[in-house]
């Protein structure tokens, strides 16, 4: 029976150049193809969305509600979805997450090309989409070592930075264009569509369930969070990244 390190190891024979060692492994070249496609259609739906609702409201303090609802769940949920991310499966909570996410886009987009969109709807969807955001972003950066090992993970981490970085270009130039032809509905339903690509890349995966043993009752998740914030109080390296992040995130 294969084990987990035996469907990581890459191939014999290829070895390609440093920063693309993580393209040796067969998992992580679905993940990223299937990532690709999925984050330039979030960026085309986060583009329109934010045109459909100015366009209903023609107020930018509507606009800045709204983008508002889509970031604020990961305030609140974020230490409990890194307890998620270490006590269950990463694999199942990524493909359920991501499976959410694509409701939540077809949904968006039949209100939408239906005509009964409403900035309260749009309000709730954004509002659901950061809360499932909040619990996918964890498992899936963590997945990434699943899948490759700590051996090829620097390549993995630039890997997916980089693709991250080439969808926010793509997306919203994509989106822009089909604005102008088909309207924001079109975008949000491609979106949905797009997000085939990444479960369609989960589903061909060889990868053997991960092994979850720790408890996940109220008092080991409080336990966890606790232990985090201590490890970051006490651990001047990551204290220092989350200050920066969180001042970079307020620019």
């Amino acid at each position: 029976m294969s084990t987990r390190a035996d469907l990581v190891a890459p191939p014999s024979g290829w070895q390609p150049p440093y920063a693309l060692r993580a393209l040796r492994h067969r998992n992580f070249c679905l993940f990223f193809v299937g990532q690709f496609v999925s984050r330039t259609g979030f960026w085309m739906q986060s583009m329109a969305q934010g045109w459909l609702v100015y366009r209903l409201s023609q107020s930018s303090f509507m606009l800045g509600l709204v983008a508002f609802a889509g970031q604020f769940p990961a305030l609140i949920l974020g230490l409990f979805a890194g307890v998620v991310a270490d006590c269950f499966d990463r694999y199942r909570v990524v493909m359920f997450t991501q499976s959410l996410a694509m409701l939540q886009a077809l949904t968006l987009g039949i209100l939408t090309l239906g005509g009964w969109i409403t900035v309260k709807e749009v309000f709730f969807l954004a509002f659901f989409y950061g809360a499932v955001q909040a619990f996918e972003m964890p498992a899936r950066q963590i997945f990434l070592q699943d899948i490759v090992g700590k051996e090829d993970l620097n390549s993995a981490i630039a890997l997916n930075s980089a693709l991250v970085n080439g969808a926010r270009i793509l997306g919203p130039a994509l989106a822009g264009a089909l604005v102008a032809k088909a309207g924001e509905g079109a975008c949000f339903s491609i979106n949905g569509v797009c997000y085939l690509a990444i479960i369609g890349g989960f589903l061909a995966m060889s990868l053997p369930p991960q092994a979850t043993t720790v408890s996940t009752t109220a008092i080991s998740t409080w336990a966890f969070i606790h232990e985090g914030i201590f490890y970051a109080r006490h651990t001047p390296v990551i204290r220092l990244l989350l200050m920066l992040i969180g001042l970079i995130s307020l620019l």
